[in-house]
């Protein structure tokens, strides 16, 4: 009987002893309402990180056992947390010049709807900024499908009011550009320059002088000789750039066309430690092989100082709303220069595509492909299989970017190939009436069409394009539950998804697409701590209403990187 009491009394101070102390956490949230985007624990109160990771997610009681004599206890006070935006595909590289040029994006996000307006603009940056004599002056978010002035801007509507300086007005879908007479001259265009293959340049009526739009490959060698920051200035802009997406609630930037010297900036600034969002670069095919020269294949895919080059861009179209997207059928408004029976233009050659896809899926690199319309999916398509042959259905993670007017034949094709779309739905709002009018009903309501692609069980993100259009995930969220357009028109109702699912799109299908699943996209135990907190919850809040939530606080591995109004 001694002996069973004693074996009883062993067994049961083994059985009560408490088990390893809970790790303590460096922070600790409690009291919110956490959206964690993991199926298996979909909300929670609380969440604990140390040293830059989750360490637990659950109840406010559960979570607070992590609590040490020098933990930090936030109060959410019934704020919304997520897991940090991941951005679908931008031109981060381009935040670093945007604070120095003039905003004419259209109203409500700038007044660049009509010349007055933009001219307005121009001068209000040249004044603000004293830019001299013979300086560019530069402006991003030109639409000119809805100017007033029902044309297009052109030279002559700048030159008067800016002899002396070159300037350049971004074409909002960053294809292009405006540019005066000064400007024209800089950089030689002239009545002789031919109107080189995938490229527009607008012509006076009746002759062959440039009225001042260039487009596509009209306007690359443009593009590529734009001043870059000093090294000086470098360090001031990396600051501002990362502000304007940590603001937005991203923990991971895209870059989504890195030419040569965009790299160049890049690795200057990791080099000096200066990047504390997560960067995933895309060198541009035409850069590609010179990159290589300093940056062996083997290096891709990885993190340096926060820097990741993650793989190949490759441009096959223009934009729906600049008339330069290809096509299988017709533009109902013709070509941006008075072109008839007009389908768009591939970027490039196929036989140049398929010898670029070859080349990166021979080195093992991740690709993503610019598509807008049918056409060059189709181009995509063929040149793809070609290419990767056997291996087109194996784990290749290939983004297109874009895909606005894909085909339902061709969502097939991506959930039979593992191709992953990054949707642009935020065009619902922005130039629903104008796909409308050059491609017509049908086309323009099955515009990025996440429903269907969602589906068939193809995974998506969806994206910005920053800076085609203001970086605001919850925008984005948004235009994906409601696809409403400026006017009001719901454009493709059958093609909304639930918050929920817009979302994922941002968070824990772009990891997937980065191939950073296991370390990003959602609040789990291992994860990196990169949070999000709102003001309210898109998943409660009236549908209409997502677009005003606001981004409070953005963590990144733990640490806040932007609190609303600190100072």
């Amino acid at each position: 009987m001694l002996r069973r009491v004693l074996f009883l009394s062993v067994l049961f101070t083994a059985c009560s002893s408490p088990g390893p102390a809970p790790v303590p956490a460096d922070t600790i949230w409690i009291g919110g309402d956490l959206v964690t985007i993991d199926a298996k624990n979909p909300r929670a109160t609380a969440l604990a990180a140390r040293s830059g990771r989750i360490v637990e997610v659950g109840s406010d009681t559960d979570v607070l056992r992590h609590r040490g004599p020098s933990t930090v206890v936030v109060d959410l006070a019934g704020k919304t947390m997520l897991p940090g935006f991941l951005d679908g595909h931008s031109h981060f590289i381009n935040s670093l010049s945007v604070a120095s040029q003039a905003n004419v994006y259209p109203p409500p996000f700038g007044k660049g709807d009509s010349v007055a307006g933009i001219v307005a603009a121009l001068k209000q940056l040249q004044q603000d900024r004293g830019i001299g004599k013979g300086e560019l002056i530069m402006a991003y978010g030109y639409d000119g499908n809805v100017l007033t002035d029902g044309r297009e801007l052109c030279a002559a509507d700048l030159d008067p009011h800016f002899p002396d300086n070159p300037v350049l007005v971004g074409h909002v879908s960053l294809h292009g550009a405006v540019l005066n007479s000064v400007a024209l001259a800089k950089y030689g265009i002239t009545a002789a320059t031919e109107t080189p293959a995938g490229g527009v340049i607008l012509r006076k009526d009746g002759s062959n002088e440039p009225a001042g739009l260039l487009m596509e490959t009209a306007y690359l060698p443009i593009f590529s000789q734009l001043p870059k920051p000093s090294p000086a200035e470098l360090l001031v802009r990396l600051e501002q750039g990362q502000q304007i997406y940590a603001a937005a609630g991203i923990t991971t930037a895209h870059e989504g066309a890195s030419h040569l010297t965009d790299i160049a900036i890049l690795k200057q600034g990791a080099q000096q430690k200066k990047l504390y969002l997560d960067v995933v670069a895309f060198p541009f095919v035409t850069d590609f092989e010179q990159v290589l020269r300093t940056h062996k294949a083997s290096s891709f895919g990885r993190y340096d100082n926060r820097l990741k080059l993650a793989g190949v861009k490759v441009t096959l179209d223009g934009s729906p709303q600049g008339r330069t997207a290809f096509f299988t059928t017709p533009y109902l408004t013709g070509g941006p220069g008075g072109e008839t029976d007009w389908k768009g233009e591939p970027t490039f050659p196929e036989a140049e595509i398929e010898k670029a896809f070859a080349r990166v899926h021979q080195l093992g690199l991740p690709l993503i492909v610019h598509c807008n319309g049918d056409a060059s999916i189709d181009m995509f398509l063929r040149c793809f299989e070609k290419a990767y042959g056997k291996d087109v259905t194996g784990d290749h993670r290939t983004g297109i970017i874009h895909s606005q007017f894909v085909r339902k034949d061709q969502l097939q094709k991506y959930r039979e190939w593992n191709v992953i779309p990054s949707f642009y739905t935020e065009h619902t709002y922005f130039f629903a009436t104008t796909h409308v009018e050059n491609r017509g009903v049908e086309q323009a309501h099955f515009l990025s069409p996440m429903r269907a692609a969602l589906d068939l069980g193809v995974r998506c993100s969806n994206h910005t394009d920053f800076n085609v259009a203001p970086i605001d995930q919850m925008f984005v969220v948004w235009s994906a539950v409601n696809r409403v357009s400026r006017e009001g028109a719901v454009i493709g109702a059958d093609q909304r998804i639930t918050p929920l699912e817009a979302l994922r799109a941002i968070t824990l299908d772009t990891a997937y697409w980065y191939r950073e699943e296991t370390q990003k996209g959602s609040l789990e135990t291992g994860k990196l701590a990169d949070l999000v907190i709102l003001d309210r919850n898109p998943l409660e809040v009236e549908p209409m209403a997502i677009k005003d939530i606001v981004v409070l606080e953005t963590v990144k591995d733990g640490t806040t990187i932007y609190r609303k109004d600190a100072k």
